[in-house]
């Protein structure tokens, strides 16, 4: 029997697993599947699931790759406040625990997206380059040498937190101020206060002709454009690449980003959408896992 990898993804609402032959070229996964969490008590309780559900899928992986949210320092999972239990939990212990000398590589969502779309989609073949995920949340990575950097402490691309404002509320005081502006969520809550009914952030991009729409939509894509603008002075990346469930309205995302990107970068690197959307997490712990059956060190 050819030897296997098994991905797995931990995500907010529900968790993807899949294996890959070691030697895979592509990234359809050969056997999938996926448990919701809600409803689960406990974030020890959703890893019990999820090895069950591992076990049942794969015998004994030849290597394993982990998407998660937060990053990981000093071996338990940080900066994960929006999911109750997380935060603090000794996840890479209880996947040796599980897996024993099985390599196991984890890593959080969106450098997990990185790695997909440097082995197969948007970003294959470049050097330097950033993937920007605007999603629910709001993160980046950084690529240097075909690799997504982790940074000193693994919070590498955490722009989440950055200041727009000299008066924004910053870490210290238990906020994200970036994303509180600029993410799903955020356009989420907003638009809803102001349509006065709840309303996801795709469906806001429907309403742009509602005049406090069009302003809160325009101020959040200036911002992000402004953003990543100032990280491509900063790093001078190759390319910018621009994935997430708010990609569904690309058309009117990437245009202030190009506009950006012409005016204020020296260098203006070349701008992509995503090759991989919802499943890029998963898609890319089958890459760290493939990765690592291939090459362990």
């Amino acid at each position: 029997m050819r030897p296997e990898v098994l991905a797995i993804d931990f995500g907010g609402t529900k968790i993807a697993l899949g294996t890959a032959a070691a030697d895979a070229l592509d990234a359809r996964p050969l056997r999938a599947t996926r448990l919701p969490t809600r409803g689960t008590q406990g974030a020890l309780k959703v890893v019990e699931r999820t090895l069950t559900a591992a076990r049942e899928l794969i015998g004994t992986p030849a290597a394993v790759g982990v998407s998660t949210f937060g990053v990981l320092r000093d071996d338990v999972i940080r900066l994960a406040p929006n999911v109750p239990g997380w935060d603090g939990l000794p996840l890479p212990e209880l996947l040796r625990t599980e897996f024993g000398a099985t390599p196991v590589a984890i890593d959080n969502d969106v450098n997990a997206g990185a790695a997909a779309e440097l082995r197969w989609g948007a970003l294959r073949g470049v050097d330097v380059g950033l993937y920007v995920n605007l999603g629910t949340g709001l993160a980046a990575a950084l690529v240097a040498g075909g690799r997504v950097l982790p940074g000193a402490h693994g919070a590498a691309g955490e722009i989440a937190y950055l200041r727009d404002r000299a008066d924004a509320p910053a870490f210290a005081d238990g906020h994200a101020p970036l994303e509180e502006s600029v993410s799903g969520s955020a356009l989420a809550r907003h638009g809803s206060a102001l349509l006065g009914r709840p309303v996801t952030a795709a469906e806001l991009f429907t309403q742009r002709h509602v005049p406090p729409v069009a302003a809160l939509l325009d101020g959040a894509v200036d911002t992000l454009a402004r953003t990543i603008a100032n990280l491509c002075v900063v790093f001078d990346p190759q390319r910018v690449v621009i994935g997430g469930g708010l990609m569904g309205a690309a058309g009117h995302i990437l245009p202030p980003v190009a506009t950006a990107l012409a005016r204020s970068v020296p260098f203006p690197p070349d701008l992509r959408v995503a090759a991989f959307a919802d499943d890029a997490p998963l898609v890319g712990a089958l890459a760290m896992a493939l990765a690592l059956a291939t090459d362990p060190m």
